[in-house]
């Protein structure tokens, strides 16, 4: 595949990302009301997020993944407020794991599965880790300024309590599809390797 094509199949699939995260956070969450007309939910989205960066490399996954997202909260009475934040949040879960995967652990060219599965994981929970801490934590002071201070302190805990189950969901369910996808995508020359300059190749 010539390298024009490729990045023309690259941002599509990045549009792919993108609408799965939208379908996956808006349609398939649990939400939870919280007081001062607040709320937190349970879903998949992060693990759009993680995948797509597994796939597509930091920059590109993550971009599709915080887009859906971004637009699912705009879209939300009860998110919109927090789309900004949810953008760079999201973004940067993707820049994370594909850092992870791609720079330090090369697992679109590592041949032996083991330490595939293992970078993946390792992967995966470094982008999600971030998201457990920083998460809560900007949330926090962004309903300071929007809310103000009584209704950020009701809504932390249980903003840190659906945060980590969402982690643990969706690094147990990325990894999985990960895996899964990897040799079907191989097999069907639709997998990409990703350089340490970060481009990407089609695997010959």
């Amino acid at each position: 595949m010539e390298r024009k094509n490729e990045q023309i199949y690259k941002i599509a699939l990045t549009g792919v990302m993108a609408a799965l995260s939208y379908v996956v956070f808006t349609y398939l969450q649990i939400k939870i009301q919280l007081p001062g007309g607040d709320a937190t939910s349970i879903h998949l989205g992060n693990a759009v997020c993680v995948l797509g960066a597994l796939l597509l490399g930091g920059l590109y996954g993550g971009a599709g993944g915080a887009i859906g997202m971004t637009i699912g909260d705009l879209l939300d009475p009860y998110y919109i407020l927090y789309a900004p934040k949810t953008f760079i949040l999201k973004l940067c879960i993707g820049l994370i794991t594909g850092l992870i995967a791609h720079r330090l652990g090369h697992i679109s060219t590592e041949k032996d599965n083991a330490r595939v599965l293992k970078w993946t994981i390792a992967a995966a929970v470094g982008g999600l880790l971030f998201n457990v801490i920083f998460d809560p934590l900007v949330g926090y002071f962004y309903k300071r300024l929007i809310l103000g201070r009584p209704a950020a302190d009701v809504t932390l805990a249980w903003n840190i309590a659906s945060t980590s189950i969402n982690a643990v969901t969706s690094t147990v369910v990325s990894v999985i599809v990960y895996m899964a996808l990897r040799p079907a995508l191989k097999r069907s020359d639709l997998f990409f390797t990703i350089e340490n300059k970060k481009k990407l190749l089609k695997v010959q």
